[in-house]
């Protein structure tokens, strides 16, 4: 038995496919001939994860939007005493991104946005000189040169990250207007500015507040019931779970198309198969989000693009991450539509860690070693 195989985690719960919602085994492995050896093979890459980096979260496989396979180990909210659960929903963080790119590729089929023409277009007030050179191609690859002064506003007026929130138009005017920092599109920065401008546009041409613009344009029309910018009062994020130190993660409404949303492992792998997979977006679309647009950070819109050796073969993969506070998190999904992995962590698991255990199970999910 798996349990028995983990005597380190003492009082932690682990559980293969517990909970309401849960998969059971016999789900898990549909046909003999896969049941055994697969269970075993990707049985042993979450096993040592645990044991080796003492893992706490939701694990789930996938093909065609489905789970295969899910686990969930560990506590997802210490004080109160609950367990994590396959169906509970954690910070996905800049995840959030690749969700925001796919509202903008739904109004560019519309014929409400451009990527490549000005920002101005659409914000008439931003400064006109600087908007003149904005994208949203540029914007949308964090290549843009767009000025980042959040993180000195923050440290000078900590308030700004608790209610009552600032508003967009406030937002864009504190911390996304200024000079250039470089050339649009010479060079990587992965600033929270870029995300503001995003959000500022989709909410003008829409005339909706990004909460309501993208449950109309991704969430409901990919059956995202579950995935909202609303933390969840049953999880909790951690810088250490023994002793438990909570880490607070306070998200404005402003900084929602960045990294403000929470979800589940089945509505990503929903998301994964609906943008990628399926005519949910037209193919000139799903080019635009799996085309490396930043070289240096194999950076496409919204998300990264990843190469993971499967058996011998260069499998292309569509890879989001996820990082904030003690949320951790990967969406990884192989553009040959023969399989998906989800990873949600809650207590601070270093993001190459997390990789790497995603590619591992990738491949054992392949049946290779």
């Amino acid at each position: 038995m798996i349990e028995a195989s983990l005597p380190a985690l003492n009082r932690r719960r682990f559980l293969w496919g517990a909970g309401a919602g849960a998969v059971t085994a016999a789900a898990l492995l549909p046909g003999a001939a896969r049941a055994d050896g697969h269970a075993e093979t990707v049985g042993a890459v979450m096993d040592g994860m645990v044991r080796d980096h003492n893992f706490q979260g939701v694990v789930a496989l996938g093909r065609g939007g489905r789970i295969r396979t899910a686990r969930a180990v560990g506590m997802a909210q210490i004080a109160q005493g609950i367990p994590m659960r396959t169906d509970t929903p954690l910070g996905i963080a800049s995840i959030s991104k690749r969700l925001t790119a796919v509202a903008v590729m739904r109004l560019v089929e519309q014929g409400a946005l451009s990527l490549d023409a000005r920002i101005t277009t659409w914000l008439p007030d931003y400064r006109a000189d600087v908007g003149a050179r904005l994208t949203l191609r540029r914007l949308l690859s964090n290549s843009s040169g767009a000025p980042n002064p959040f993180r000195a506003a923050v440290a000078a007026e900590p308030a700004l990250l608790q209610p009552p929130w600032i508003d967009t138009g406030e937002a864009v005017r504190r911390f996304a207007t200024g000079d250039l920092v470089f050339e649009p599109g010479a060079r990587f920065d992965y600033v929270l500015s870029n995300w503001i401008l995003v959000l500022a546009i989709i909410e003008t041409v829409t005339g909706q507040p990004y909460r309501e613009a993208m449950r109309a344009l991704v969430l409901d029309p990919l059956r995202m019931r579950h995935t909202t910018p609303v933390a969840p009062s049953e999880a909790m994020s951690y810088r250490t779970v023994s002793p438990p130190v909570e880490w607070i993660n306070p998200r404005p409404p402003f900084l929602a198309a960045a990294g403000g949303y929470y979800s589940t492992a089945a509505d990503l792998l929903r998301f994964a198969h609906g943008v990628y997979d399926t005519d949910f977006l037209s193919p000139t679309s799903r080019t635009a989000l799996t085309t490396v647009e930043v070289a240096s950070d194999s950076y496409a819109l919204g998300g990264r693009m990843r190469t993971v050796a499967i058996g011998g073969a260069e499998v292309r993969a569509a890879w989001e991450t996820g990082n904030t506070n003690g949320y951790r998190s990967v969406l990884g999904h192989r553009l040959d539509g023969r399989g998906a992995v989800v990873i949600l962590n809650n207590n601070a698991i270093s993001q190459r860690t997390m990789d790497a255990f995603a590619e591992a199970l990738l491949r054992a999910d392949a049946g290779v070693a």
